[in-house]
């Protein structure tokens, strides 16, 4: 493997502990969602994401394909009232959604940085924050 390679397992498997895609040891984030401007530890630049709505998209995605089958299963084996499932299952999707964002947006930023996107493949740096800001 040379300096060039960035392979996605690792980078993603690196976002999913919130960790700086590059070393593994330095956090990705700072307060919840924040990604911070370098890696702490190594000094990778991580400015340069373009995470967007995608984080928010895929934890709705995710979130509501595991939660589907368990509501389908709840409903047929206990017959709960509909308040009673729609306040139940409302908190443990708020609870999974929580969980789950700041791991898959640090997921997106990992693979941006392997698949050398948006500015990641280091070009110009001045050019590249500038167009971030």
């Amino acid at each position: 493997m040379t300096e060039e390679d960035r392979p996605v397992k690792p980078a993603l498997i690196r976002g999913w502990k919130r960790r700086c895609p590059s070393c593994g040891n330095g956090p990705m984030l700072k307060d919840y969602l924040k990604v911070r401007d370098e890696c702490p530890v190594c000094g990778e630049a991580l400015y340069h994401h373009r995470a967007d709505d995608g984080p928010a998209w895929a934890t709705i995605l995710v979130a509501g394909h595991l939660l589907a089958p368990l509501m389908l299963f709840v409903f047929v084996t206990f017959r709960p009232e509909g308040w009673v499932m729609a306040l139940g299952f409302s908190v443990v999707f708020l609870a999974l959604a929580l969980f789950l964002l700041p791991r898959i947006k640090a997921m997106f930023v990992a693979l941006q940085w392997s698949r050398r996107m948006h500015g990641f493949a280091g070009e110009d740096e001045d050019t590249v924050k500038e167009a971030a800001e």
